[in-house]
């Protein structure tokens, strides 16, 4: 039996569907089918949650071929898929949202809340939430051209004093048709710099009438539910701490009285750092395979590497694992390297100086 304990849902996402409180980010290099097939492994049985893709360019969408393109690769049995689109101009939009319907979404994600510069010279991403008029537009347009819901990922303001602007610039979203809001509560100039201020996530969710998700700071299972418990937000959302931790949701399924995820019943979840640390080698053995089947040689070894130096800072002398990975000529002798790495005990912190 499926539950969900007191940190569950308050609010319905996916009409109802969504039933565990817990999803991955979307990340470039990162959210991708062999990651996502890794990460349904540790899903509990019977938990529904959302999953992404990397970000889409909604001019690029409607010229490619979604079935080989890299970013929108998907397996055959994917549900939950939210793809995240940037985007500004309402013809691209359209052809995208009616192209990714068609490949499977159940519902758009926007990003406001990307602050690389190439994103902020075109006018997307987190340079929508300054001009929070052009942003319930984006929305809007998006909306009219979508039968799935419309999402959308935002930043924060600059502090908690300045809590009306975001409300403000929430309600201009939820006005124009977006049916959930995920904050980040970091500004564009923070990056991945200090801390998250979950205070603005807990303001938010009580201040509207639609679900919020909360993003920034997850780094354990443990981090994850107290998100959930001080903010009330409706989901948490985590990404490389995720990313790294697949098994984080297994252990909250734990915590919230799933059924452990199939073909692991009778197990718990690994918690100590020895443990956490042998289960980190298996996930990347099976990584891997994934990416080779996925993508091939070339970009596997490419996306395996990515995934490396970004994860392995939890691992103790896990700058050592990238090394095996980088020197690494073929899959195979990646796979070998990293079988030899975790032979003896690898230990995995729980927390980096890393910001999420």
């Amino acid at each position: 039996m499926k539950q969900q304990g007191t940190a569950g849902l308050h609010r319905p996402i996916l009409n109802g569907k969504v039933n565990f409180p817990l999803c991955l980010a979307p990340m470039v290099g990162l959210t991708h089918v062999a990651l996502r097939e890794l990460m349904r492994e540790y899903l509990p049985h019977e938990a529904f949650t959302i999953w992404p893709t990397e970000m889409l360019n909604s001019r690029r969408i409607p010229s490619e071929n979604l079935e080989k393109t890299p970013e929108t690769l998907r397996a055959p049995h994917e549900n939950g898929l939210v793809p995240q689109i940037l985007g500004n101009e309402e013809v691209p939009i359209a052809e995208s949202v009616k192209r990714l319907i068609e490949w499977g979404a159940e519902a758009i994600d926007i990003n406001m809340g990307c602050p690389v510069q190439k994103a902020l010279k075109h006018n997307y991403g987190v340079a929508l939430m300054g001009d929070p008029s052009y942003a319930a537009e984006v929305v809007r347009m998006t909306v009219k051209n979508s039968s799935i819901p419309v999402s959308v990922k935002i930043r924060a303001v600059g502090s908690t004093k300045e809590f009306d602007e975001l409300l403000s610039f929430v309600m201009g979203l939820r006005n124009s048709g977006a049916s959930w809001v995920c904050l980040h509560p970091r500004t564009a100039a923070q990056k991945r710099r200090g801390s998250a201020d979950w205070e603005q996530i807990k303001q938010l969710h009580r201040a509207v009438d639609f679900p919020i998700i909360g993003n920034g700071d997850i780094q354990t299972a443990e981090d994850a539910l107290l998100m959930l418990q001080e903010t009330g937000c409706d989901m948490a959302m985590a990404g490389r701490g995720l990313a790294a931790r697949p098994w984080m949701m297994w252990q909250l399924g734990e915590t919230l009285g799933f059924a452990p995820p199939l073909g692991k019943e009778g197990q718990k979840a690994p918690r100590t750092p020895e443990d956490e640390g042998a289960e980190y080698g298996k996930c990347l053995l099976k990584l891997i395979a994934l990416s080779r089947k996925y993508f091939g040689e070339d970009l596997a070894m490419r996306k395996v590497r990515f995934y490396v130096r970004t994860t392995s800072v939890w691992l103790v002398f896990g700058n050592a694992l990238y090394g095996v990975c980088a020197k690494a000529k073929t899959t195979e002798e990646m796979e070998a390297g990293v079988r030899k790495f975790f032979e003896g005990p690898v230990e995995m912190s729980p927390r980096t100086e890393l910001r999420q």
